[in-house]
């Protein structure tokens, strides 16, 4: 399963969006209202969890800087990866967009894939707070 989300405009360069995202501590920021749970669980790696939705721990796996970071699953359960794409537009302004690509069976898929959308559009639209 590939979701995008939309390009979201952000008035701050690529670096310091590459900066803010490679801080995993940040992704609090950009979490939802509907927000349960997030716990940091190491430098590098984070638990969250959505009201009614189960705990996802994410992990950094890789950073290119300034346009690419990259976060995946650290359960061999739901392996999935979570990109930031970061291009740049100018030396204050960046446009980002959220990619989740993920190995679900059918119907796995098929509950998922709307709280996906919706989560990774709120995380795209909340950019700039960061």
């Amino acid at each position: 399963m590939n979701l995008e989300s939309p390009k979201v405009k952000v008035e701050k360069s690529s670096q310091h969006i590459f900066d803010s995202l490679s801080d995993i501590k940040n992704f609090e920021k950009l979490m939802p209202d509907n927000i349960a749970k997030f716990e940091m669980t190491g430098d590098d790696s984070f638990i969250f969890a959505l009201k009614g939705m189960p705990e996802i721990k994410l992990k950094m796996k890789e950073k290119v800087a300034p346009s690419k970071v990259v976060l995946g699953s650290a359960s061999d359960k739901l392996p999935f990866t979570l990109t930031g794409n970061i291009n740049t537009l100018s030396d204050t302004s960046s446009e980002v967009q959220l990619q989740f690509e993920g190995q679900f069976n059918a119907m796995m898929g098929m509950m998922v894939k709307g709280p996906i959308t919706k989560f990774i559009e709120t995380l795209a639209n909340s950019m700039h707070k960061l």
